[in-house]
């Protein structure tokens, strides 16, 4: 019998979850409540902050909740007024395009970004 050791690990690779669709579904209840700034796209904002709600689930060992999108969306800003002058712009530039297929690396630095200890 060939071991193949599990979950494959290393950089960005992430940490597998069950059910990490269904964080998308979440984020939908979301959409009404959510802030951006003037240039910053609510499915880039979406898909980044998804990622980061997905990083608190695995460290849970769970499926994503609505807890994990709320905790996302605020540790950005997003469920507040947007920031201005450079906070916007930094924020913009960190979004920018995460929803697009291509931009899994952008996604995955916005989620690397937060400390586990913070979710």
């Amino acid at each position: 019998m060939v071991d193949l050791g599990g979950q494959p690990s290393g950089t960005s690779l992430g940490s597998q979850g069950p059910d990490q669709g269904f964080a998308f579904r979440l984020a939908r209840s979301f959409v009404g409540r959510l802030r951006p700034g003037a240039g910053e796209r609510i499915p880039d904002v979406v898909a980044g902050c998804v990622g980061v709600a997905l990083k608190r689930a695995a460290l849970f060992g769970r499926a994503p909740i609505a807890a994990d999108l709320e905790v996302a969306f605020d540790l950005f800003g997003f469920l507040e007024d947007p920031p201005t002058g450079d906070r916007l712009v930094e924020r913009r530039r960190l979004f920018a395009e995460a929803s697009h297929h291509h931009h899994y690396s952008e996604v995955r630095r916005i989620v690397d970004l937060v400390p586990d200890g913070d979710l």
